[in-house]
């Protein structure tokens, strides 16, 4: 699996189809942020933009490779290995960019009445929980399960706002506390937010694997 995934991030890397997905994150964490603002609230913010980034970063992984490569890929390797090995290096990704993003807005935001390590914290989970509900996302709206670019790009849209908007999603339970927090000034560390995502995201990998055994 190490060999699949430096293979995958070599593919994502010399690419370059990265850059749209995160430079677009850089852009609204950029023009939605300000030095100096309650920084939970800014948090809160920031990790929503990373649910279409996850989604679109797996749709990127799991297309970046021709036909006849991911052919070759299959045949050494596996079809499910392959694909999750996939999945996998734009979640990972995603997943360094959003815990980066926390970080640094909770160094440059007012802090009063949190502490930086439990905002952090707080942070940190809500952004782990945007990006596995973003990957999953990502997994059930590409191929195999959605061939069609067209339509695949349509239900990625549509599945990352819904991930947000939706009451009782992982995504919007996080963001809810944070932006809830921001009130009181407060912490609640998003656990059980946090275990939905896995387990959503855990289903939704282990479908588009197992469909590669039937769809390509």
């Amino acid at each position: 699996m190490s060999a699949l995934l430096r293979y995958q991030a070599a593919l994502l890397l010399r690419s370059q189809r990265w850059l749209a997905p995160f430079l677009l994150y850089v852009a609204y964490v950029g023009v939605g942020i300000r030095p100096g603002e309650p920084v939970l609230g800014a948090l809160g913010y920031a990790v929503t933009g990373l649910v279409p980034v996850a989604a679109w970063a797996v749709r990127i992984c799991l297309n970046q490779e021709p036909p006849a490569a991911r052919a070759v890929t299959a045949a050494a390797a596996g079809r499910a290995r392959a694909h999750l090995a996939a999945i996998l290096t734009g979640t990972a990704a995603v997943l360094f960019t959003g815990a980066g993003t926390a970080l640094g807005v909770t160094a440059v935001s007012d802090r009063h009445g949190v502490t930086a390590p439990a905002a952090g914290a707080e942070g940190l989970l809500a952004a782990a929980v945007c990006v596995l509900t973003g990957a999953a996302v990502g997994a059930l709206t590409t191929r195999p399960l959605i061939p069609s670019r067209g339509w695949s790009l349509a239900t990625l849209l549509l599945g990352s706002l819904l991930a947000l908007v939706t009451a009782g999603s992982p995504v919007r339970t996080a963001v809810t506390a944070l932006v809830t927090d921001a009130r009181a000034p407060a912490v609640t560390l998003p656990w059980p937010a946090l275990g939905a995502a896995l387990v959503l995201a855990t289903g939704a990998v282990a479908l588009a694997c197992r469909a590669t055994a039937w769809r390509t």
